[in-house]
This record gives structure tokens, C-alpha cells and sequence, in this order.
């Protein structure tokens, strides 16, 4: 792992592969680095892949510096180009990634920015009266509330909680049923300490950034799974019709991880996507 020094003095942990036109690479919300560590054969052919573990996540102490915000988030995006010289960059996001990079796109534009990837988010997460593309297409602010006390009290259920009372059938039968897999994510969130995680969970569903999507002006792929714990295929198509020359992928039986579920196919999408030439 390299590093470097966000301009509050928070140090931030980047490992880097391979050679060639940079592409960065964000993780979701509770993940680190090691969430993209699948496709780095299939990427760093041809590509130099920075993978961050964001402020407050990776195991990383965040100390008494600024809180895990988007805004904060984003600024350590832009001080990460600014340390490595990068332009012309592809940005890769999931989840808390794609929302950290429209918050960057509102707050830095895309000068530096050549192609997006934005995976299975919605720009804006709680849901109102005019609003139903958000969680489960039915999370306002009285269930927000409701999160917020449940991360505050046990913060590793809440978050398995959240993910399997959702919209996947599958996964809410693999929860109740004690499944391994469940049983690991429940002791790698047990291990994280939670409050720089909670803070950054209360920027993430108080932002909104609907009024960003229609003015990113760089090819744009959009992937998302058509079983998402979180957002509808409705949602999907959305987001796809708001950004200017994106094209969408629905992962078939995947869920808020299509990538995860469909690696050979993301990978060769992403590449195909970044590298039309070839």
C-alpha cells in the first residue's frame, strides 16, 4: 500500500497496479480497496489502477481529522489526482464511490475526468412524496431515523439488516437462515470501528444530486443489478436517461454488487468501454 496526505492532514491509503492511462477505483460504503482486487489481471494489461481505502474505511484510523463526508470525500479525490498528476482519468465507482464522484463532479467538474463508471446508486437515497427512486423505492425520513438509532445501537446488524430486508428475496432467505457468508460480513463489520462509518452514512443520505446527473459531460457506463437489495431497474433507467451519452448494463440475478456477481462480464465491459479501439 502507498499513501498520501489529504490537505487536512488525513493520510490515505491507495494501492497501485499495473501501467498504462490511469484508472481510479472507489469502493462502497464499509468496503476498502480490496473490493476491486478481482479485476486487476483483466485491468492493469493495459492500465495504472488506483484503489483507495476512503477516509474512515480499510481498517484505517481517521484520527481527529474531518469526517467521512461526500464533501470531504471528494476533496481527497481531487488532493489523490493532484499527488499523483493524473488527468484523463476513468472513474470507477460503487455505491459510496459513484456518490463520491458526483459529489466531486458538482464540486470540481470533469476536466480531469475522461470516462465514468457508476455502479448501482441513485443520486439521491431517501424517498418522498416526489421522490421514489431512492432505497427500496420507500426509505424517508422516518426510516432514516430509524437506521441511524439501529447503527448507533448495533451497528454490524444494522448494516446486514438494511442489506437483507431490502428488495432481494434471496438475500433476506440467506440472512434469516444464518448463512456463512452473512456470518463473515458480520465479523468484518464487527471489526471496523463505527463512528467514522455513521457520520459518513448521514452525509451519504443527506445528499442529493439529481441536478448533477444531466450535466456530466463524459461517456458514462452505468451498471446495476437487476435484483438490487436498493434500487429497482426503474431506478436504473432513470439515472440513464438524466446522464448525457451513458450507456446502461443490467446484470441479470445480481444484486447492489452486479460486479461481484458478473466479474468476466464487468471486466470485459469496463475494458471494451474505456478501450473502444481495441
Amino acid at each position: 500500500m502507498s499513501h498520501f496526505f489529504a490537505d487536512d492532514g488525513a493520510k490515505i491509503h491507495v494501492s497501485i497496479s499495473g501501467e498504462g492511462s490511469p484508472i481510479v477505483m472507489l469502493h462502497g460504503w464499509t468496503s476498502s480497496h480490496r473490493e476491486w482486487f478481482p479485476f486487476l489481471e483483466a485491468l492493469t494489461a493495459k492500465h495504472r489502477v488506483y484503489r483507495w481505502d476512503a477516509r474512515g474505511h480499510g481498517g484505517h484510523p481517521l484520527g481527529k481529522h474531518a469526517a467521512a463526508t461526500a464533501e470531504r470525500m471528494a476533496r481527497d479525490l481531487e488532493n489523490l489526482l493532484d499527488h499523483y498528476a493524473l488527468n484523463q482519468v476513468t472513474a470507477v465507482g460503487h455505491s459510496m464511490g459513484a456518490l463520491t464522484l458526483w459529489q466531486y463532479i458538482r464540486d470540481f467538474g470533469t476536466k480531469r475526468l475522461s470516462r465514468l463508471c457508476f455502479i448501482d446508486q441513485s443520486p439521491k437515497l431517501l424517498t418522498d412524496e416526489s421522490w421514489e427512486h431512492g432505497i427500496y423505492g420507500g426509505f424517508d425520513d422516518g426510516k432514516a431515523r430509524e437506521m441511524m438509532a439501529w447503527l448507533k445501537e448495533d451497528f454490524a446488524e444494522a448494516v446486514l439488516k438494511l442489506t437483507a430486508f431490502g428488495l432481494n428475496q434471496r438475500a433476506r432467505e440467506k440472512y434469516l437462515a444464518g448463512a456463512s457468508g452473512w456470518e463473515r460480513s458480520r465479523a468484518a463489520l464487527r471489526a471496523q470501528d463505527p463512528g467514522p462509518l455513521i457520520d459518513c452514512w448521514a452525509s451519504l443520505t443527506a445528499a442529493d444530486y439529481r441536478d448533477v446527473l444531466n450535466r456530466i459531460d463524459v461517456p458514462s457506463m452505468l451498471v446495476y443489478g437487476q435484483e438490487s437489495n436498493f434500487y429497482s431497474v426503474e431506478t436504473a433507467h432513470h439515472v440513464a436517461q438524466q446522464i448525457p451519452k451513458a450507456v446502461l448494463h443490467i446484470y441479470e440475478g445480481t444484486d447492489h454488487s452486479p460486479h461481484q456477481w458478473q466479474r468476466e462480464r464487468f471486466a470485459r465491459e469496463l475494458m471494451a468501454f474505456i478501450d473502444p479501439q481495441t
